[in-house]
């Protein structure tokens, strides 16, 4: 989770920020924690959630025999083999 917080203002108008990262607890709770900023200053923070819609992340391992036409296994590649040569005789 992103958590941008606005450290009060600097100047015309500008915003200092400070970005943090942090795990929401049970119960909705987000703690920041910053030595940046002053006990007492009022700040915004704005939350963004990650997004988990990314496909997981695969082994190569995991992708043997996973093609078309791919063997899990040695086993699976010989057994092939022989049908295909039996088909010859």
């Amino acid at each position: 989770m992103a958590v941008l917080a606005s450290a009060g203002q600097t100047g015309d108008d500008m915003t200092e920020t400070t970005r943090h990262n942090a795990t929401v607890q049970p119960g909705g709770i987000v703690e920041i924690r910053s030595s940046n900023l002053e006990p007492g200053t009022r700040v915004c923070v704005i939350v963004i959630p990650e997004r988990n819609d990314r496909p997981a992340k695969r082994t190569m391992r995991s992708l043997i025999g996973a093609g078309k036409g791919a063997f899990a296994t040695p086993e699976e590649a010989d057994a092939f083999i022989r049908a295909e040569r039996d088909k010859w005789d």
